[in-house]
């Protein structure tokens, strides 16, 4: 009679592990592959929305302005309408059916579901954010409207977006519809959009600068930020050091889920990651529409 041929437990057990080391191996590997497509994803996001803003400036012979708002004084409170940068450009991106009247105040409940609407290409798919849909409060806690969130931002310049509304120095500002004679640093050594991501900055928006918002800082020492921070960023000075992913926890800079560094667009439409260990003073250069500075390597 023949013997039936089975595995012994050792041989099992050796089997197993062999497995084990192999998905360990492989894992990674996947992971990158992921983070990797991911990371095209961004980018292709990025490009999009540079094409877009180009179509603007053909129509417009002018880049849309950071934000739109009316003020008492330059630099003052904003008082609406405050919509922003990228619902200007929603026409280009194949979302008229929106349908915004930009000269409306942001919170008309006209604007309820369009403000909570979320668009995918203005997510970073390397982020995995908590709320989708956040509140935004004023200074007293009550809410002032819901808006959907999102991983780009423009860039106002060297110093802070929320003192320095009408008079930054970056592309994107309140009011100011930039042309490209303008931008004398340049077109490819100017940045305009950057990512940020909901861990570090989870009050993001496509959407604009509510007015009478405040948005609450990460670091319990600093103050409190207003409206432009949910649509803008700067670079701060070379001495603050706010290079991105820097770990000052300021909810304005620029940082991201990605490896290494962030995704910034350029003023030329072109996208480029730049390292956290990039130059300070570079780093403030390329934030400066007309700056003057020697750029650098980066």
């Amino acid at each position: 009679m023949s013997r039936r041929s089975a595995f012994t437990l050792v041989e099992l057990l050796v089997v197993i592990a062999i497995i084990g080391v192999l998905v360990a191996l492989l894992l990674p590997a996947i992971q990158a592959a992921r983070e990797a497509a991911r990371r095209s994803q961004c980018k292709n996001n990025l490009k999009q929305i540079g094409l877009a803003l180009h179509n603007f400036e053909s129509a417009r012979r002018a880049f849309p302005p950071g934000f739109v708002s009316n003020a008492a004084s330059i630099n003052g409170p904003g008082t609406g309408p405050g919509w922003g940068w990228a619902a200007h450009i929603l026409p280009y991106l194949e979302e008229s059916s929106l349908n915004i009247d930009l000269k409306r105040s942001i919170t008309d409940p006209i604007y309820d579901q369009v403000r909570k609407t979320a668009l995918p290409v203005f997510r970073c798919p390397s982020d995995s954010v908590e709320q989708p849909v956040f509140p935004v409060q004023n200074a007293s806690g009550a809410e002032l409207t819901q808006v959907a969130f999102a991983n780009y931002v423009g860039v106002g310049g060297t110093f802070e977006v929320t003192v320095f509304a009408d008079t930054g120095t970056g592309v994107l500002i309140r009011n100011h519809s930039i042309a490209i004679k303008h931008i004398t640093d340049g077109l490819s050594h100017t940045i305009m959009v950057g990512e940020r991501a909901s861990r570090q900055s989870p009050q993001t928006t496509w959407v604009g600068a509510i007015t009478d918002a405040l948005v609450p800082p990460k670091n319990p020492s600093y103050d409190d930020e207003g409206p432009p921070v949910l649509v803008l960023t700067n670079t701060g000075t070379a001495a603050d050091g706010r290079v991105p992913n820097n770990a000052l926890d300021h909810v304005e800079d620029s940082n991201s889920e990605h490896p290494q560094g962030v995704h910034l667009m350029f003023s030329d439409g072109s996208v480029q990651a730049i390292n956290n260990d990039i130059d300070p003073n570079v780093w403030v250069a390329l934030g400066t529409r007309a700056g003057e500075e020697p750029n650098g390597a980066y």
